[in-house]
């Protein structure tokens, strides 16, 4: 089923050309470079984000909060894995060739893309785990929107994907890590909760350094990590009650 229009009459096809056309007027090595990171390149900085993103959530103070947070990062790369299984069956059901093999003039940048082009899997993974991102930590989720972004304006420079490809491919990776997370955070939260209890993976979902202690006779928690809640730590740094909005989970 192409299902798609594929002349050259349309929004979508002129966007293509447009942006796919910039390869044209820029050199080769900028062209091999924009190729290797809208391949390879952004989708290992994905994977970068989100170890550090899970590193800081480690350190969310308590064993509850640390492992409803690991289990939100953990879920971004599974909303991921899920949501190109899904793109399976919808490429198989649209049938939509790839741009160079219907257009004229489209450059293409990189060799053994002969299957069919909607949605884009790079388009769907980068955006699902940016989305996934944002219901662990909206900074980072932020940060892995925009790399998703750039994912998308590079699958179509390349001339492997059509810009309504892209679109296609962040509207089902959103829906699946929105969607889908709060069963995920279900069944993850109690799996990270155990990890977190055990002796020697504990760390991977709890830093116990920045546990909380017992509290002083004036009754104010302190952490290890600084002074008494809400007050400054021994260097002036606020306490590990006072956190950032903007770092608390959504999925909290």
């Amino acid at each position: 089923m192409a299902g798609l229009d594929e002349s050259g009459s349309n929004p979508d096809v002129d966007l293509l050309y447009d942006i796919n056309g910039l390869a044209k007027d820029t050199p080769s090595w900028f062209d091999s470079a924009l190729t290797f990171v809208g391949e390879y390149g952004l989708l290992l900085a994905l994977v970068l984000l989100v170890l550090w993103c899970w590193w800081g959530q480690r350190k969310r103070g308590t064993l509850d909060d640390a492992a409803s947070s690991v289990a939100a990062v953990v879920w971004a790369p599974l909303a991921a894995g899920i949501a190109v299984l899904v793109n399976i069956p919808i490429r198989s059901f649209v049938e939509r060739p790839r741009p160079f093999r219907v257009h004229r003039g489209v450059e293409l940048l990189v060799d053994g893309k002969n299957d069919y082009s909607f949605v884009s899997d790079h388009a769907t993974l980068a955006m699902a785990i940016g989305a996934g991102l944002f219901v662990a930590n909206r900074k980072f989720g932020i940060v892995g929107l925009c790399l998703a972004a750039v994912e998308g304006f590079c699958r179509v420079f390349m001339g492997v994907h059509y810009p309504t490809d892209v679109v296609g491919g962040f509207a089902l990776g959103t829906a699946v890590a929105l969607l889908l997370s709060p069963l995920a955070m279900a069944l993850l939260t109690p799996l990270t909760k155990m990890i977190g209890r055990s002796g020697r993976a504990g760390w991977l979902v709890w830093d116990r350094k920045v546990a909380p202690v017992a509290a002083p006779l004036n009754g104010a928690a302190t952490t290890r990590a600084g002074g008494a809640a809400g007050t400054p730590g021994p260097a002036g740094a606020p306490g590990a009650a006072s956190v950032d909005p903007d770092e608390r989970d959504l999925a909290a």
